[in-house]
Parts: C-alpha cells; sequence; structure tokens
C-alpha cells in the first residue's frame, strides 16, 4: 500500500537533480509517491519579500523552502554546507541520509600533488576556507576564484592543457600533410609525433574534455580544489587525477557531503520521512558541526572548518578557524559525548571563541563589512553550494 505522494523541491542543476533522485528512491523504497518539481532559484528571481523574510545569507537555498512553507510542496533537498545555520520555526530537518566522502580533492591534469605543485602555481577555489587553509599549507601558491558548476570548474582546469594538445596535433597533421610527399619520394617513411590521428585522438576524448576545448581560457590553474562528494554525485570522480586533502588539516566545511531534507513540522508525513531518510550517525555528526558553525557565528564571513566522526560513544570533532591570508589560527580537537553531543558542542565552540577564534571572525567581519561599503567584490565561504549549478554566468556560490 503507497503511503501518499509527496512532492519534492530541488534546483535544476545535474547535481542538484542527482541528490533529489537519490531521496526520491528512497523513499520510494518505503512506499511513498514522489514527484521531483524544479524550482528556480536564480538571484534576479528572488523576490525582496522572500530575502526580507528568511535572511540574505542562504536565500537561494530558502527559494526552495519558500515553496515547502507556504505548502505548495512537501519537502526540499538541499546540500547541507548550503544551509544558513538559523532556520524558521515551523521549518524542519526531516530527514538526514547517510553521509558521502565529507573531504577536499586537489585536481590537476597530470597528478601532482599539492606539496610537489611549484611555487606561484596557481590554485583556483572561491572558498575563503579552502583559500586560507592552502596557504597556510603552501604560502608561496597563488589562488584565484574560481566559479561555475561542478562540471565548468572541472573544464577551466582541463581546457588549457587539451587546447595545447589539440593546437600541436594540428601542427603536426599539417606537416605531416606537407612532407608525407618529400618522404614517400625519397624511400624514407615520415614518422608523425603522436601515434593517433587528429581524429582518433578526438574521438577517445570524454564529453566534458570535448566542452573544454571550446572553452575560452581567462586564467590557467594549475590545480583547482572541490568537494569529492559533488564529483562523485556528478559522475566525474573516475575522470580527472586528484589527492585527497587530509581532513585533518584541510578540515571541510560544516555538513560537506550530506544531504539535507526540508519540511514543516506539522506535515503528517515527517515522521514516516524520517523513517524513511535518516542515517543516525549522518544526523548525528552534523548536528556537532552545525552547531560549532552556529555558535561561532561566522559561517558567512569567516574561513571556518568543523568535521565530526562518530567513535563508539563518543563524536570526534576538529574545527579549524582561520585568517583569510591563512598566517593566523585556532585549531583544537575534542572528544565529545553522543548522549549530549549538542551541547558539547556549543561549548566546544564556547572554548574556540575564547581561544581567539572570535577575534578572527570579527576580523573577516570587518574586511566583509568594508568590501560591502566599498562596492567590492567578495569571495563565496561555502563551498561548491549548489547554487552555481543554476547560474551558470561566473555569479558566485558553490
Amino acid at each position: 500500500m503507497k503511503r501518499g505522494t509527496l512532492r519534492l523541491a530541488t534546483r535544476g542543476s545535474d547535481l542538484a537533480l542527482r541528490q533529489a533522485a537519490s531521496v526520491r528512491d528512497a523513499l520510494a523504497d518505503r512506499r511513498f509517491d514522489v514527484e521531483l518539481v524544479e524550482v528556480d532559484t536564480r538571484g534576479d528571481r528572488i523576490r525582496d519579500e522572500l530575502i526580507h523574510r528568511l535572511g540574505k545569507t542562504g536565500a537561494f537555498v530558502r527559494a526552495l523552502d519558500e515553496e515547502v512553507l507556504d505548502g505548495e510542496l512537501d519537502a526540499a533537498v538541499h546540500s547541507m554546507k548550503d544551509m544558513p545555520t538559523e532556520q524558521p520555526s515551523d521549518l524542519v530537518v526531516a530527514g538526514v541520509p547517510e553521509r558521502a566522502a565529507a573531504g577536499d580533492l586537489l585536481l590537476t591534469t597530470d597528478g601532482t600533488e599539492l606539496e610537489d605543485l611549484p611555487p606561484e602555481s596557481v590554485v583556483g577555489t572561491s572558498s575563503l576556507r579552502r583559500k586560507a587553509q592552502i596557504l597556510a599549507a603552501r604560502p608561496d601558491l597563488e589562488v584565484e576564484p574560481l566559479r561555475g558548476n561542478v562540471d565548468t570548474r572541472v573544464e577551466k582546469l582541463l581546457a588549457p592543457t587539451l587546447q595545447r594538445e589539440h593546437e600541436a596535433r594540428v601542427d603536426d597533421d599539417r606537416e605531416k600533410k606537407g612532407n608525407a610527399a618529400e618522404a614517400k619520394a625519397s624511400g624514407e617513411e615520415y614518422e608523425t609525433e603522436f601515434d593517433r590521428s587528429i581524429d582518433e585522438w578526438f574521438n577517445g576524448l570524454d564529453e566534458i574534455e570535448r566542452r573544454a576545448l571550446e572553452r575560452d581560457v581567462e586564467t590557467e590553474y594549475d590545480a583547482i580544489v572541490l568537494a569529492e562528494a559533488g564529483l562523485q554525485r556528478s559522475g566525474l570522480l573516475h575522470r580527472v587525477d586528484y589527492q585527497r586533502l587530509p581532513p585533518s588539516e584541510f578540515v571541510p566545511s560544516p555538513g560537506q557531503g550530506a544531504i539535507a531534507v526540508t519540511a514543516r513540522r506539522d506535515h503528517e508525513s515527517l515522521d514516516r520521512m524520517r523513517d524513511a531518510l535518516d542515517d543516525p550517525r549522518t544526523r548525528v555528526t552534523t548536528t556537532v558541526e552545525r552547531t560549532v558553525l552556529a555558535e561561532l557565528g561566522g559561517g558567512c564571513i569567516a574561513p571556518i572548518g568543523v568535521h565530526a566522526k562518530l567513535q563508539g560513544e563518543y563524536v570526534h570533532v576538529t574545527a579549524r578557524v582561520l585568517s583569510e591570508d591563512g598566517e593566523e589560527e585556532v585549531k583544537a580537537n575534542r572528544d565529545l559525548p553522543v548522549r549530549d553531543h549538542a551541547n558539547a558542542a556549543a561549548e566546544f565552540a564556547a572554548d574556540l571563541a575564547d581561544r581567539g577564534a572570535d577575534d578572527l571572525i570579527a576580523a573577516a567581519r570587518e574586511e566583509a563589512d568594508a568590501d560591502e561599503v566599498g562596492g567590492g567584490a567578495r569571495e563565496e565561504t561555502d563551498d561548491d553550494r549548489s547554487e552555481l549549478d543554476d547560474v551558470e554566468p561566473e555569479h558566485d556560490e558553490a
């Protein structure tokens, strides 16, 4: 017997739809009929009153939640790290499925690892957290903004190398045609630099590589940093060379790799949605991470990483708060009791604040305010959030 039809709000990007489809399938396994409804979250279509009601921070995410709060749709599917820590009182997280990999990856075209990148290599990211962590580890590198959805970012990394190879193959093909007749006349065999023709090479490229060939290159990146979960869900993980960055040092964004399903507190199927979707371990660890972030209060403007891992009766949590240039930081680890993990996380955050995290966040806030007054552009603090998947022009989010 079916338990009723649920209409799920989702953004229309490929990554967002893949995430929503995984939620739909989990609900379908519990005999729900599920319909995915794409909601337009472009910034120029966000109503002023919506931003006022739900807050500027996370307004794109909240655009989906507005459909839920108004009763138009039953639930909304989000990347958890996109979600502001402050939620309307009548909106709850109805389900947190099992988390994917929480860490970051360093992508290069040839498998070079972070410690082996030459000085002044250009690393792409639009995350303040990732920028600060990279500079803390390698202050001799250059970090440049990188925007777009996951596919776009990978294309921007691949484009220069592929375009140079294409040009070399074109030149080789032209030279081969010009010299073939001369070689034949002399009885010699003309040797080409490449073992495949240019057509054979092109036909062997993946779709993303073909798109990269056509992309205009504004910044040439030696490496880029992306969330492993986003690459995995986009089906791109096996198509690129990467290094897993250790989460103990490159501490992920709170909630990274996790999906959250929001619904009205009074929804008749709330308990059944939670039963169908919730992974208890992920619920505990992400609650710890988001509690620390909420208590610190710097999620919108400061480089903050928080990562929790369940270990028996304790939750091991690592937090790292940095200055934007990576030169100053407050970092701590603690084992929190599972039975009181939310309160213990709040106490842990208070200790971080007392140790200097508040000062770093205050400095970041002052710089953010100065940028806003001066009309300057500011990089995003969140990492590969899904709004950019919907806004292909180079506007921030993700």
